[in-house]
C-alpha cells in the first residue's frame, strides 16, 4: 500500500491530525449529551469546511512531498499511474511540480465537494433510523461521533482495496461506472415517485433480526450507554442497534460515493483525504440539515443527476481515451449542485393540508 517513507509520515501525521481532533470534540466540547443549536452546528460546519480548505492549500503547495517526487521523471510515472488529466513536457521541473500540485488540489477538492454532497442523501436515512427508534436527540451526537469512527476504518479498507483492484483490472472502472449510472437512474425515479419515503423499515431490517436473535436487547431507556450489565447479563441497548444500522448504512453509501470520488482522481491517498474530511464534517452536517432539510426538496434530484454524470464519465473517459480536466469537472458538479439548490429555493415545496 506504502511506496516510501513519505507516503507513511504523510499518512500517518495525517491520522494523528483526525483523531486529535475527534478527541478534542468529544472529550472538550461534547463532553455532556446536548441538542446543539443550529448556530452551532453552522459554526462546527464552518470549522470542518475551513479545516478541509487549508488542506486543499497544503496540498496546492506539497502535494508532491506525498509521494516524494523529486524529478520530472517521478512526475511523470506519478502521473501516467494514477491517470492525472496534465501534460508537463516542455516544462521546467519546478513549473512540472506546479501543474501537478495544482491538479492534484483540485482532484482533492472535488472529491470531497462530491462526497459532502452524496451525505446529505445519507443523512437523510440516519434521520429515519433515528425517529424509527425515537432516539432522544441529546444522543445524537454520541451515535454519529462512534459511528464516523467507524466508517474512517470502513472507508481505509473500501478505498485502499478498490485502488488494488483498479491498479489489476482496469475493466472495473467500467463496472464502478454503470453501477454509479444505475444508482443515479435509482435515486431520480424515488425522487418522482416518492418511493424512498418508505423505502427503509429499521425495527424489520436484517441487522436488526439478526442482533435480537443472538443478543439480549434491552427496550428500556439507558440513558447514553451502548450496553448495560444487569443481574450478571449483558445487554445492548438500541443506541448501540442504531449505531451498527448507522455504520451499516454508511458501508452502502459508499458503494456510491467512492467509486464517484474514483471518477475524479485515481490516487487512493486522496480519495481517502476528501471523504474522511467529508465523513468529520458529516455531523455538524447533519444537524443543520435536520433544521432545513426542507427547503432543499430538488437537491435529491441534483444528486442523482451528479451521481449519472460521474458514472458517464468513468466510463466515457475509459472508453474514449477522453481527458475532462479537473477544473472542467470541478465546475460541473458545482453548476449541477448550485443548480438544484437554486431552483429548490425558488420553488419550495408545498406543504401537504392536514385533513380534521
Amino acid at each position: 500500500m506504502f511506496n516510501g517513507m513519505h507516503e507513511v509520515i504523510f499518512f500517518s501525521g495525517f491520522l494523528l491530525f483526525i483523531f486529535l481532533m475527534l478527541a478534542l470534540d468529544l472529550g472538550v466540547f461534547n463532553k455532556k449529551s446536548h441538542i446543539p443549536s443550529f448556530r452551532e452546528a453552522l459554526t462546527w460546519t464552518m470549522v470542518w469546511v475551513s479545516i478541509s480548505v487549508v488542506f486543499y492549500i497544503l496540498i496546492m503547495f506539497f502535494g508532491h512531498e506525498l509521494h516524494d517526487l523529486n524529478d520530472k521523471a517521478g512526475i511523470q510515472s506519478n502521473i501516467d499511474k494514477f491517470r492525472h488529466p496534465i501534460k508537463i513536457t516542455g516544462l521546467s521541473f519546478d513549473e512540472a511540480i506546479k501543474s501537478y500540485n495544482r491538479n492534484l488540489a483540485l482532484e482533492y477538492i472535488t472529491g470531497y465537494i462530491i462526497e459532502y454532497s452524496l451525505s446529505v442523501d445519507n443523512i437523510f436515512v440516519i434521520i429515519m433510523i433515528f425517529v424509527s427508534f425515537n432516539i432522544k436527540q441529546k444522543y445524537y451526537h454520541r451515535i454519529l461521533f462512534w459511528g464516523i469512527l467507524g466508517a474512517i476504518v470502513m472507508r481505509f479498507i473500501f478505498i485502499f482495496a478498490a485502488s488494488a483492484l483498479i491498479q489489476r483490472f482496469e475493466v472495473i472502472l467500467y463496472f464502478f461506472g454503470g453501477m454509479l449510472v444505475l444508482m443515479g437512474a435509482k435515486m431520480g425515479w424515488e425522487f418522482f415517485t416518492k418511493k424512498d419515503e418508505d423505502r427503509i423499515d429499521p425495527h424489520h431490517h436484517p441487522v436488526v433480526r439478526f442482533i435480537s436473535k443472538y443478543f439480549s436487547v434491552t427496550k428500556e431507556d439507558k440513558g447514553h450507554h451502548f450496553w448495560v450489565k444487569e443481574n450478571g447479563k449483558l445487554f445492548i441497548t438500541p443506541l448501540l442497534i442504531v449505531l451498527i444500522l448507522v455504520e451499516f448504512f454508511d458501508v452502502v453509501f459508499a458503494i456510491d460515493s467512492v467509486p464517484a470520488v474514483f471518477s475524479v482522481t485515481m490516487d487512493p491517498f486522496i480519495v481517502f483525504f476528501s471523504n474522511i474530511f467529508a465523513i468529520l464534517g458529516l455531523r455538524s452536517l447533519f444537524f443543520l440539515v435536520n433544521n432545513v432539510m426542507d427547503r432543499f426538496h430538488y437537491l435529491k434530484l441534483g444528486l442523482a443527476v451528479l451521481l449519472t454524470y460521474v458514472g458517464l464519465k468513468m466510463i466515457f473517459q475509459k472508453m474514449l481515451d477522453l481527458h475532462i480536466s479537473t477544473k472542467l469537472s470541478l465546475g460541473i458538479i458545482i453548476g449541477i449542485l448550485a443548480f438544484f439548490i437554486i431552483i429548490s429555493l425558488m420553488f419550495p415545496e408545498k406543504k401537504k393540508e392536514v385533513s380534521d
